[in-house]
């Protein structure tokens, strides 16, 4: 009691009621409070911890690393293993040409280097968003939050970035608002915070199409869909597009703070003239937080969980698609949204969730579903017992 008052006093907090869950301890799919109760990770901190917590392999590399060297001089100047091996091994692994990449420390600050970096290349000045888009809480991701959904969020920080406007995901019709004036597209592969919303296969291959004929770049916010989480390494490879730069965060990290933006060489050159300097951060490409996103993306591949994703994904849905409070359920991969019609549903349950063991979440534009984005690693025993008990919550409505 005495941590969680000094929590409140002096801790930052960015809502009225947190949840006020300690946590002791996490292994693989579970967390634990001090008093040892158990909770299902169905939150996985916003698809971070896709490799499940406190992976051996990560924990392995962090403590390597560490012990090593951890900062040494402001990112960029320094030949550092833990970057270019990662940085050599997520080239291997994007489409196309996206053969470079560049460190920075949070999915936000990716997002605003590929804004940056879209008038940089092109010079030109118009960026267009998706409606219902979450890219973040800094001036610039948050100016691409898509209206009128995600004005409620940015309308008391205003001014934000002029010159920016958003048209409707899935919509070809809006593509033609892409035009000569537009430096970058920014998108996200599967709408995670509009309550995972799916895309048009055809829709983004015109919406590529129209970036090239007009000569802006495509933008792709993979920050919750990469590493693994849809059935694919990248939903950019699940839906065959390449894009001209790819925003990475959240599990990229291997559970430690770390984003990049991965573009063709040429692109990110950029940065390096007119000016020089286009883009510096201090801690981006932490040798520590490389070494872990780098052991993560070693532990998917040799154990192949992306592969497994897609069944574990549809396995969820079966067992519950079929309850009589169960609306809807989209899905990609391990990225869930199970429909329930009703926010005074949605708030009730996560209290019964608290009450039985499960950590779940709504969305910032879809507050009448809840959120099933648990480690990958995930078993199907785990997935069948979380079941029980989800559906056990909902009978309680």
């Amino acid at each position: 009691m005495i941590l969680r008052k000094q929590f409140l006093e002096h801790v930052g907090q960015t809502s009225p009621s947190p949840m006020m869950v300690e946590v002791a301890r996490a292994e693989g799919s579970f967390f634990y409070t001090p008093e040892g109760k158990r909770y299902f990770d169905l939150v996985a901190g916003v698809s971070v911890s896709n490799v499940g917590h406190a992976n051996p392999a990560v924990v392995s590399a962090v403590q390597q690393q560490a012990a090593d060297y951890m900062h040494v001089m402001v990112y960029g100047e320094m030949v550092e293993r833990p970057q270019v091996e990662y940085a050599r091994r997520i080239a291997e692994l994007l489409p196309g040409q996206l053969n470079c990449v560049y460190f920075v420390s949070s999915g936000a600050e990716a997002v605003e280097v590929a804004l940056k970096l879209a008038k940089r290349y092109t010079g030109r000045t118009e960026l267009i968003s998706m409606r219902r888009a979450y890219h973040g809480s800094t001036h610039g991701a948050m100016s691409m939050m898509g209206t009128p959904e995600g004005e409620e969020w940015k309308a008391e920080f205003r001014p934000l970035l002029p010159d920016v406007k958003s048209i409707e995901f899935n919509s070809f019709e809006d593509l033609d608002q892409i035009t000569e004036r537009t430096a970058g597209v920014l998108c996200e592969v599967v709408q995670g915070e509009a309550g995972v919303r799916l895309p048009n296969p055809e829709w983004l291959r015109a919406l590529r199409a129209r970036c090239t004929e007009v000569g802006a770049l495509l933008i792709f916010d993979e920050i919750q869909t990469g590493m693994g989480r849809t059935g694919e390494m990248f939903a950019s490879v699940k839906y065959d597009i390449e894009p001209d730069v790819v925003c990475l965060a959240k599990a990229f990290g291997g559970g430690m703070p770390l984003g990049g933006v991965a573009s063709k060489r040429e692109i990110l050159y950029s940065f390096t003239h007119n000016p020089c300097l286009g883009h510096i951060t201090t801690f981006g490409g932490h040798p520590v937080c490389c070494a872990a996103g780098l052991a993560a993306l070693n532990y998917l591949t040799d154990n192949k969980v992306v592969e497994s994703v897609e069944a574990k994904g549809a396995k969820f849905e079966t067992l519950l698609k079929d309850h009589s409070k169960v609306l809807e359920i989209r899905r990609s991969g391990l990225l869930l949204a199970v429909e329930l019609g009703k926010s005074e549903y949605l708030y009730r349950l996560m209290e019964i969730f608290k009450e039985e063991g499960i950590m779940s979440d709504w969305f910032l534009y879809c507050d009448t579903a809840f959120r099933i984005s648990p480690p990958l690693t995930i078993s199907e025993s785990e997935i069948e017992e979380c079941c029980e008990i989800i559906r056990r919550s909902l009978d309680r409505l």
